[in-house]
Formats: structure tokens, C-alpha cells, sequence
């Protein structure tokens, strides 16, 4: 079992920051996939950027640019760094973990970006 605990969220005006942190329990925690999800009211769960056991990032068209994905295999954790937020950007922001053994979901964050 993977266990994954976010913290980082809140609230900020558009065009502010915000770092969200994922701690993920486990000893091959260098071998997971590590990923970022949103889900806003009323739509599904979309992908943000998610970051290889390689280190390779990909990320959504919409957050290019504005967000980084980043990992530290020492501490055990999972960031992503959020710039020039946007009122659209408002969700809550889950932390995902992709492992042979299966596939995690962290509690989520709530981010809310206010116009």
C-alpha cells in the first residue's frame, strides 16, 4: 500500500502562487509515476502534470508554462508549483501515485484562485 498526504492548498488572488506538496510513504517510492489531478464542481477528474520515475514531465496544455512538476526521491515527496493562477484553475487538486502494486489517490487540496 502507497499512502499519499497533500498539503500546499488554499486561497489566492489570480495571478498569485501557490506550492502544493505531496508525502508519499513507501520504499520504491524513486519507481513510482507520480501525477497531479484536478477535479472542479461539476467536472471530471483531469490530468495536470505527471513526472516519471525517469524524471520526464508532461502537462496539461492548459498549465503550461505557469505550472512545474518536481519529485525528490530523497524526502519521498511530489511538488508542483503553481504560478499565475488563474480563477480557472480552481479545484481540488489531488496527488496520484502509479506503482506496480497498484494505483493511489491522495485526499486532495482544495485550491480556490478568486478574480
Amino acid at each position: 500500500q502507497v499512502q499519499l498526504v497533500e498539503s500546499g492548498g488554499g486561497l489566492v488572488q489570480a495571478g498569485g502562487s501557490l506550492r502544493l506538496s505531496c508525502a508519499a510513504s513507501g520504499t520504491f517510492f524513486r519507481l513510482y509515476t507520480m501525477a497531479w489531478y484536478r477535479q472542479a464542481p461539476g467536472k471530471q477528474r483531469e490530468l495536470v502534470a505527471h513526472v516519471t520515475s525517469s524524471g520526464s514531465t508532461n502537462y496539461a496544455d492548459s498549465v503550461k508554462g505557469r505550472f512545474t512538476i518536481s519529485r525528490d526521491n530523497d524526502k519521498n515527496t511530489v511538488n508542483l508549483q503553481m504560478n499565475s493562477l488563474k480563477p480557472e484553475d480552481t479545484a481540488v487538486y489531488y496527488c496520484y501515485a502509479d506503482f506496480f502494486t497498484g494505483e493511489y489517490w491522495g485526499q486532495g487540496t482544495q485550491v480556490t484562485v478568486s478574480s
